[in-house]
């Protein structure tokens, strides 16, 4: 049976149906879908000399240009790698732009040998059109808590035990904080991080229509990651529950998320560099926040993680961390958290230890309208 070209982009999104996108690689790297692959029809240079030409000659000629830069080597090439997707996803769709020239063309190459590939009709720059005016949906007709709580307590821990969330942190691929950032330093475009989180909450709201929503307390970035003005705008007016947890609980979630499970992904991403990468993923992050530590307290901790850190090189252990964690949170994280809470001056709907969380979680947000 032959499928048909589609404009449901819903189904698109909601079933993770796979995309071929054949847009140049430089157009992909500043915005795709997640369960998109790029297989380009033209590459960067191919496609800047299309458009020069288009720009200056017409759509006859830039076509002209096309057909004569798509030599037989480059049209097989593209064939035996457009076949290999189509034969791994016989369920998918392909795409460019603006489900124009150039998805048309791939779709016309593969029909030329008895494949019949359906294309997203408005491609690319339909696909975001939509993927954003959901996300605004979502932000009206979704009801949002947020989970607060000092730093070290968990939140992220505790928000992944429970169906009714979705994870900012784990989308960005930052924890949030001075420290956050993965071993390689990884996170998503601005454009791929819009695309998922309005993904994530249009799946939310399908599976759960009638749930509220729970999410971790964040300002208006996630490490590079800037916050949808209107999603953030909804986070801000939004209830809260606080996550309750004793300090040395937080140190050692601290030490065990940022320095334990860490240093062996140092070690195996960057082996003999290891000590040296490390070592600059805790003293230079630690130095960007200097100036709001102040001299004194940043020498005092900067000290005491340099010889945690040779600790942990000599030995393994981690424990020496404590003290410096114990100082960050005392003196800098825990007075700016309660400051910026009284700022925001949520009503506060439950305060709680995580068994307490989530059993309050379980009981509210399942059906729940605010």
């Amino acid at each position: 049976m032959i499928r048909l070209d589609t404009d449901n982009y819903q189904k698109l999104f909601l079933d993770d149906i796979p995309l071929m996108d054949v847009r140049a690689p430089i157009e992909f790297d500043k915005g795709a879908f997640p369960n998109s692959h790029n297989i380009p029809i033209l590459n960067d240079p191919q496609r800047k000399a299309i458009g020069t030409c288009y720009k200056h000659d017409g759509q006859d000629a830039a076509i002209a240009l096309g057909l004569e830069l798509a030599t037989p080597e480059i049209k097989e090439q593209r064939m035996q790698q457009w076949q290999q997707f189509v034969k791994a996803h016989p369920e998918g769709y392909l795409y460019c732009f603006r489900g124009g020239l150039r998805s048309r063309t791939t779709q016309s190459w593969l029909k030329e040998q008895g494949i019949n590939y359906p294309l997203i009709k408005g491609g690319y720059k339909s696909m975001r059109t939509y993927l954003m005016q959901q996300l605004e949906v979502s932000s009206q007709q979704i009801s949002f808590v947020t989970l607060s709580g000092l730093t070290g307590s968990g939140k992220t821990r505790v928000l992944n035990k429970t169906k009714y969330h979705v994870d900012l942190e784990g989308l960005a691929n930052h924890r949030g904080s001075a420290f956050g950032n993965d071993v390689n330093d990884f996170q998503p475009t601005q454009i791929d991080w819009e695309n998922q989180l309005s993904i994530a909450c249009l799946k939310y709201r399908h599976h759960f229509p009638e749930s509220g929503l729970l999410l971790e307390d964040e300002g208006k970035r996630i490490g590079r990651s800037i916050m949808p003005e209107g999603f953030i705008k909804k986070m801000d007016l939004s209830p809260i529950i606080f996550l309750e947890r004793e300090l040395e609980q937080r140190i050692a979630i601290i030490c065990e998320d940022y320095i334990t499970k860490n240093w062996p992904l140092y070690q195996q991403q960057y082996q003999d560099a290891a000590y040296d990468k490390f070592s600059s993923f805790v003293l230079d992050n630690l130095a960007r926040i200097k100036k709001r530590l102040g001299g004194t307290r940043y020498q005092k901790i900067n000290t005491s993680f340099t010889l945690a850190l040779d600790h942990l090189f000599t030995t393994g252990k981690s424990d020496l961390f404590a003290e410096g964690i114990r100082l960050l949170l005392l003196e800098y994280y825990d007075p700016m958290y309660q400051y910026q809470l009284q700022k925001k001056q949520h009503e506060m709907l439950f305060r709680g230890t995580e068994p307490e969380i989530l059993a309050w979680v379980d009981e509210h947000l399942q059906t729940m309208t605010l």
